[in-house]
């Protein structure tokens, strides 16, 4: 049985924690608030702002219980929510010393943890016992830049345990938010990880010179080798035009405030990946996602599903081949 009056954590210092944190604030006395920066959390103290991410969000200082501290976040929440880039997860979770098992965990990381292979859900279940009724998911189509500005979202909540989705829905709503609820936990967060590969391909597109005509048709292949991937990782009764799939697809495709197809954009404009990633001062989960959505479908052999997008994005970032070659190439087997 969830909490009546619920304690959440927020486990992360990004932008998209920084939004989560804000949409908690709407509904919450006080979020608890780790992050591993003590300067950041000095600033946010004072200032009453993250000074790296949102910085026009502002929060009243009674409201969020910030921390270094990971365990103390952990052991004074009931939900926790991690927001941490996938990349990072296994080392910031190497620091936790208490128990994880009487907790609620939601994943805001659209990736895969590199270490296991696995999606954030599926660690949790594999390496800390989690009970997968006590996993879910937060996934889009929301950027956090526009949670920050107030403008109507939408946020896709998946778990196991309507309970406790309703739950955290009930306190992410706001008159800007809106929440849906999604049995498709492990489908919806392939899907966020997808996604980001997907804008990457869109930006290396545009960077490249291509324009709205390829990207529609990139678009809609997109959403169709989404669909089989995940058909393939795992079946289930799901329509792949709900905004958790096409909806989260194009917002991150094609808007400015996309990480990803900003990454790929320098990608396409010539910049190595080293460049293109110190350039940015966010990581692009997509970069990750590629490696290990190309290493998954490689598993499955003669029965892999097809993925030619997915191959482009790769041989760019990870062979070092040449980005106007390879989409040449692409270009010819779109339809």
């Amino acid at each position: 049985m969830t909490n009546s009056n619920p304690n959440f954590g927020v486990i992360g210092g990004g932008s998209w924690a920084t939004a989560i944190v804000k949409m908690l604030c709407e509904n919450v006395s006080q979020v608890n608030w780790y992050m591993r920066n003590k300067e950041v959390i000095t600033h946010i103290e004072k200032e009453h702002h993250n000074p790296n991410y949102l910085s026009a969000v502002e929060f009243d200082p009674k409201q969020i219980n910030l921390s270094d501290d990971i365990n103390k976040v952990i052991q004074e929440s009931d939900f926790l929510i991690f927001v941490v880039p996938s990349a990072f997860l296994k080392k910031e979770l190497d620091k936790v010393t208490v128990s994880l098992k009487d907790k609620i965990i939601f994943s805001a990381i659209k990736g895969i943890v590199p270490e296991s292979q696995s999606l954030v859900g599926e660690h949790f279940h594999h390496e800390y016992d989690i009970p997968f009724d006590k996993i879910g998911v937060i996934t889009g189509p929301c950027h956090a830049e526009e949670v920050a500005l107030e403008r109507l979202s939408y946020l896709t909540l998946a778990c196991a345990n309507d309970d406790h989705a309703n739950t955290l829905a009930t306190y992410l709503r706001s008159d800007y938010i809106k929440c849906n609820i999604s049995e498709d936990i492990i489908g919806t967060e392939y899907a966020a990880v997808l996604k980001n590969i997907y804008a990457i391909a869109a930006g290396i597109a545009h960077g490249l010179g291509y324009g709205d005509n390829f990207q529609s048709v990139l678009m809609s292949n997109a959403i169709r080798e989404m669909k089989r991937f995940i058909k393939k990782r795992y079946k289930l009764k799901r329509n792949i035009n709900d905004s958790a799939y096409l909806g989260d697809l194009l917002v991150t495709g094609y808007s400015v405030f996309s990480r990803n197809r900003y990454f790929g954009n320098m990608i396409g404009k010539g910049y190595t990946v080293k460049s293109a990633q110190m350039e940015m001062s966010m990581i692009a989960e997509g970069y990750y996602a590629t490696n290990s959505a190309y290493e998954i479908s490689k598993s499955y052999g003669n029965k892999k599903p097809k993925t030619p997008i997915i191959n482009s994005v790769y041989k760019v970032l990870y062979e070092g081949e040449n980005p106007k070659e390879v989409f040449t190439k692409l270009a010819d087997k779109l339809n």
